[in-house]
């Protein structure tokens, strides 16, 4: 009797038991690259043809400058200084300039001292003009 009431004790062990979790990635490496290959299938796909060639315009785009007083300045492609103006001035002579030729663009120059509004103004003089092609521009001189 002394034997079976002096059995020992088994202490826990706290480690874990790794083996089965690297026979596990094995198996799914072995998974992956096999399947790998299969996954880069390819197949020709025919695309659409066309004559259309790219629009290459020689005209220089127009430029409107905003100063930081909320001075607007017109600069044409032909000129070598821009021409100060006010905003209806302005307005009426991109708008001659946009009858003639609805394809002219027109580029909003401002240095960063402007405030954003007035940007804003400049641009909503482009659009009474019924200026379809404006492009902004920071850091204007």
């Amino acid at each position: 009797m002394s034997a079976i009431g002096r059995r020992k004790r088994r202490k826990l062990k706290s480690e874990i038991n790794v083996v089965p979790y690297i026979d596990v990635m094995l198996v799914l490496l072995i998974i992956f690259m096999v399947t790998a290959p299969l996954l880069t299938l390819s197949f020709e796909v025919e695309l659409p043809r066309s004559n259309a060639k790219a629009l290459e315009s020689k005209q220089d785009p127009i430029v409107v400058s905003v100063r930081a007083d909320g001075q607007l300045s017109l600069k044409l492609s032909d000129e070598k200084q821009p021409t100060a103006m006010s905003a209806e001035e302005m307005q009426a002579r991109l708008g001659g300039i946009v009858a003639q030729d609805k394809t002219v663009r027109v580029i909003v120059a401002a240095d960063r001292a402007v405030a954003y509004e007035k940007v804003v103004a400049a641009m909503d003089v482009l659009k009474r003009a019924n200026v379809e092609k404006v492009g902004l521009a920071t850091d204007a001189q």
